[in-house]
This record gives structure tokens, C-alpha cells and sequence, in this order.
């Protein structure tokens, strides 16, 4: 059995030490991006597996504290999760419109003010504005979670139609002075079923006149006129000649 390797332990040590060396002197030696972080977390060197942190309570049953799955790490969750699958789930459309995943600085969250509603300057209305609201509502407020959930969701069904209401008048003022939008995204999308139920309409009835043309190709017909074969007209002769001579 091989001994312990003791070499990832020292990497840091060994690359802060050629850091220092200047092998090149014109050339400029970069550190990895990694090496902060290495360095002021370190690998664990013992053999020993630890025990990840509990980010949940333990209860006081015994089969809550039996060593199952102990070494495994434990799943990370956090509130905004369960509000947020609550809200698409009763708003399955909502996922639907499409979304703009753009951040300046990454910091876009800490300049929302919550407590002013769910409309916020800079951010579209979207369902992640109804769940950062109600959780403003139950942790602020000390709501619970389904009346958090009611007023937040009624502030965005009023936004929501106060957009759509905007919307429509916008529309219909342009169309007033001549403009034209074409078809929407709705009669686009009947125009391309109509013409696959046409399409399917053609195949089905080439496929029912192949099917019947086989079943009726299947079908034997026997007609008193069609010659019989060689054989079987022999025997029928050898009948006939047997029973005259027994008559």
C-alpha cells in the first residue's frame, strides 16, 4: 500500500515560491486566479472524511438520527424557492413571456425597494417581482405566507391590466392614423395548424384509398368459368367415366 501523497498539500507553498523566482527577468509572472482562495481555504489534509454542515434541524425521533447518508451534502433551500414554484404553478403562462437575464453589475437586487409595491423602477413585471414582494410582506410585515401571497398577487393582477389596457389603446390609436401590425403571434400560430391539418387531411385519404385498394386485393373471388388445373381436371374426368360404368 502506497504511502500518503503529501504533494497537493504544498501546492500553494510551491507555486507562492516560483512566484518569487524570476526566471525571466523582462517577462511578468501572473498568479492564478485560485491561489487567494486556496490559500485561505485550505484542503483538508487529514484522512478522515468530515461531516458536512446541518442546515436543517434534526428531530428528536430515532430514525431521524440514524448515520444515513451523513457524509453527503446537504441540499441548500431557501424560501424564495417555495413561493416561487407556488406562484408558477397557479401562473403556468407566466413563464411563457419572454424574460431579459441582463445585470450591470450584479447587484441589480439591492437598489429594489420592496415595501413600495410590486412595481419597481428599472425591472420588469414579471412573477420574481410577486415572490420578492411577499417575502418583503412576511418578513417586514409579519404576514402570513397565503396573505402575503393574496396581496402581492393582487398588485400584480392590477398592474398586469393596467399593461394590457395600455397596450390595446396604444394599438388601436396607431391603427387609427394608418398603421399596420399585421397578423399577431396568436393568428400566426392558427394559420400554421390549419395548414398541417390540411396537409394531414391529403395523407390520411391517400393512406385510406392504399388501405382499401389491399383489402379488397386480398379478397379471393371464384368464378364457374375459369379453367380448372390440369390435375383437377383429370380427376373430375376419371369421376365422371367411374360413375357411368357403375350405372
Amino acid at each position: 500500500m502506497r504511502g500518503r501523497q503529501i504533494r497537493p498539500a504544498r501546492l500553494v507553498q510551491n507555486v507562492q515560491e516560483e512566484l518569487k523566482r524570476t526566471v525571466m527577468g523582462s517577462d511578468k509572472t501572473y498568479k492564478p486566479p485560485w491561489l487567494n482562495i486556496v490559500s485561505s481555504v485550505p484542503p483538508s489534509e487529514t484522512l478522515v472524511r468530515p461531516i458536512p454542515t446541518q442546515h436543517t434541524a434534526v428531530s428528536g425521533s430515532s430514525k431521524a438520527k440514524k448515520p444515513r447518508n451523513i457524509y453527503r451534502p446537504q441540499k441548500i433551500v431557501y424560501l424564495e424557492d417555495k413561493l416561487r414554484a407556488t406562484f408558477y404553478k397557479d401562473h403556468p403562462w407566466e413563464l411563457a413571456r419572454p424574460r431579459i437575464f441582463l445585470e450591470s453589475d450584479g447587484k441589480d437586487g439591492q437598489r429594489c425597494d420592496w415595501s413600495k409595491g410590486v412595481r419597481q423602477p428599472g425591472m420588469a413585471l414579471t412573477g420574481e417581482s410577486v415572490v420578492q414582494r411577499q417575502l418583503y410582506l412576511m418578513e417586514v410585515k409579519n404576514m402570513s405566507q397565503n396573505k402575503a401571497y393574496d396581496e402581492a398577487r393582487k398588485e400584480f393582477y392590477r398592474l398586469r391590466q393596467a399593461d394590457e389596457i395600455e397596450r390595446r389603446v396604444a394599438v388601436e390609436e396607431a391603427r387609427h392614423v394608418g398603421a399596420y401590425f399585421g397578423m399577431t403571434r396568436g393568428d400566426v400560430g392558427m394559420k400554421l395548424e390549419d395548414q398541417e391539418f390540411e396537409n394531414w387531411k391529403v395523407w390520411a385519404g391517400k393512406e385510406t384509398a392504399a388501405r382499401q385498394a389491399q383489402a379488397a386485393s386480398e379478397v379471393e373471388t371464384f368464378d364457374s368459368n375459369d379453367a380448372l388445373p390440369d390435375e383437377d381436371a383429370d380427376l373430375v374426368e376419371m369421376t365422371e367415366a367411374t360413375l357411368e360404368r357403375g350405372a
